[in-house]
């Protein structure tokens, strides 16, 4: 947290030297394929087993908004704000539940900070950095004989509050955007347990640690007030260096 706060600071003070030329805000959306490193309690062994765990695949909503910083034209920062929607998906039942399928997702808002490296006149670029997300929207569904049943809450006691991640990806000329994300920390509380129902005691978790893959397109900001404005069409992004 500590060297978040300072980028962040670093990230202030330069925009002060050349706000014309170097700095401006890009606007992204992702399509994310996610996966968990899941583990559950195996009631047979008094262990904690891996559990299988289904490919989530998600566009609804994730939107980004990232104000960067071009030193030069090969070395860059970025931060900002991005609202997404992560989880993961199993459909293995170690306690012998009688459960065919969980789903647990929850919306989430994160602020991230990243060092770009590369050729930013040719759009090209990699990037690398870290992220804390506050989890603000849980929502848990289950499956049993057939039947759906589902809860949700806001800022809920069954999720970790924050999560931090690290990630890593590459800008491509044209806008594509491809990245790596790996978050450090449990998605579920394994502290919460809610009743007698053996579904909401999340001790039976000994860790969901997800990670994925996205794809996006990146659009400076102000191509897209064009197309608003009817001032033109829009772009895909384009470092002002």
């Amino acid at each position: 947290m500590r060297s978040t706060i300072i980028l962040l600071l670093l990230l202030a003070a330069f925009t002060q030297v050349d706000a014309q030329r170097s700095v401006y805000t890009v606007t992204s959306g992702e399509m994310i394929f996610g996966w968990a490193d899941v583990e559950q309690l195996d009631p047979g062994s008094g262990q904690m087993e891996n559990i299988a765990n289904n490919l989530r695949f998600t566009v609804f909503l994730h939107l980004g908004q990232y104000v960067h910083l071009d030193l030069s034209n090969s070395i860059g920062l970025y931060s900002g704000l991005a609202l997404r929607n992560i989880g993961f998906i199993t459909d293995d039942d170690a306690l012998d539940l009688g459960v065919e399928k969980e789903k647990h997702r929850s919306y989430t808002l994160g602020l991230p900070v990243a060092l770009k490296l590369g050729s930013f006149r040719d759009h090209f670029y990699l990037y690398g950095g870290g992220e804390y997300e506050l989890l603000f929207h849980y929502k848990y569904k289950y499956w049993i004989d057939g039947d759906k049943h589902k809860t949700s809450e806001w800022f809920s006691n069954r999720t970790n509050r924050f999560v931090p991640s690290v990630f890593a990806g590459v800008q491509f000329p044209g806008g594509l955007n491809v990245k790596f994300k790996y978050y450090l920390d449990d998605f579920l509380n394994s502290d919460f347990k809610k009743g007698d129902n053996p579904l909401n005691d999340y001790s039976r978790y000994g860790k969901t640690q997800m990670f994925h893959i996205s794809v996006s397109w990146q659009f400076d900001t102000r191509d897209i007030e064009k197309i608003w404005g009817g001032e033109g069409s829009g772009r895909a992004y384009d470092a002002r260096i």
